[in-house]
């Protein structure tokens, strides 16, 4: 993914360097997480998570791994970075971002407790 643009590139760039979808991305790039699990380990109010996550799902930094049911049937995100790498390339009449790709999986619901054990 490629931004070359300025301004295309420069609002993408502020979302990132913000503190709070700084700790999104980097908490999220190896496993996914649910918007409890990055408030608790960040130190971040959950409805703070909540409109970060919601921004960075619009500019496609972040995304939804799967979705599972939690024990009373309530749905339950997992979100996952999409990117594991930034590179800023800055030069007089251009702003480059280039981004490595996350591997992420398409979403699904399971509902653990309904599963077939062996």
């Amino acid at each position: 993914m490629t931004f070359d643009k300025h301004i295309t590139a420069i609002p993408v760039l502020q979302e990132i360097i913000d503190g709070i979808s700084f700790k999104l991305i980097t908490s999220t790039i190896d496993s996914s997480k649910t918007a409890a699990q990055v408030s608790v380990e960040n130190n971040i109010p959950l409805s703070s998570t909540y409109k970060k996550i919601k921004k960075l799902q619009d500019i496609g930094m972040l995304s939804i791994e799967r979705i599972e049911l939690d024990g009373n049937g309530k749905k339950v995100a997992y979100y996952r970075s999409r990117i594991k790498s930034m590179e800023l390339n800055l030069s007089r009449d251009q702003i480059l971002l280039q981004f490595e790709k996350n591997d992420v999986k398409i979403s699904a619901i399971v509902n653990s407790s309904r599963l077939p054990t062996s």
